[in-house]
């Protein structure tokens, strides 16, 4: 598995060059707001510090919303909604979560992409700064394995048609075990780059269920939403 994700990882990094450009000329970068991410100073970092592995949960989690709307202003246009790539560009979410692939991440994000006199990928770095790079990679290396989430749909679905019968009528609803049920689930689902910890739809279920009907109405439609996706 390994072998196979280093592999992938170095196709992407040989093709960025030529393909990063291909949906079009280089896009204006778009500010990002990144209230709520520890500061991380002028000296640009060599390795991920919103990884699931060194920040607390709370701080990962922040990142991964920040970088998501990062990611969808400044990235999605060459690389993917999502980070799923439509063939033109190199699908990010195979990108190692490894030190090696962080540095060589965030030496094209500062610098950008130049070949043969012309702009592929624009310089980020400056205009961005180090939180906003460090979010997009955090929101891109923990997107899920959409095959995995696919593979527990029958369960998710059953969770979710649970959910959707205590939003109209919460008698007998139990959400802890519920919210244990998902959180086993999310625990099975991996990232495509190794990253540590899956942004997967079960797990944002658990997060939004609190007992109260609305949460469940919610949980439900992130489920119904998310299969949607991954199908």
């Amino acid at each position: 598995m390994q072998s196979t994700k280093l592999a992938i990882g170095a196709a992407i990094l040989a093709a960025t060059a030529t393909l990063a450009y291909a949906a079009g000329p280089p896009m204006t970068p778009q500010a990002i707001d990144t209230t709520g991410l520890p500061e991380l100073g002028d000296e640009w970092l060599s390795e991920n510090p919103y990884r699931a592995e060194a920040a607390d949960q709370e701080v990962w989690f922040t990142a991964v919303e920040i970088g998501a709307s990062g990611y969808n202003q400044n990235c999605a246009r060459c690389h993917g909604i999502q980070g799923v790539s439509g063939g033109l560009a190199p699908d990010l979410r195979y990108l190692e979560a490894s030190a090696y692939d962080d540095e060589w991440y965030i030496e094209r994000f500062r610098s950008g992409v130049t070949q043969n006199g012309t702009t592929k990928m624009p310089a980020f770095g400056e205009l961005l700064g180090q939180e906003a790079a460090w979010a997009i990679r955090t929101y891109v290396e923990s997107r899920a394995d959409d095959a995995q989430v696919v593979a527990k749909s029958d369960a998710l679905k059953g969770v979710r048609d649970q959910l959707a019968r205590w939003a109209d009528d919460p008698t007998g609803a139990d959400p802890d075990a519920v919210k244990a049920q998902l959180d086993e689930i999310a625990a099975t689902i991996d990232t495509l780059s190794g990253a540590p910890q899956a942004d997967s739809v079960a797990w944002r279920a658990s997060l939004e269920i609190d007992g109260s009907q609305a949460g469940y109405s919610t949980a439900a439609d992130t489920l119904t939403v998310g299969l949607s996706a991954a199908e």
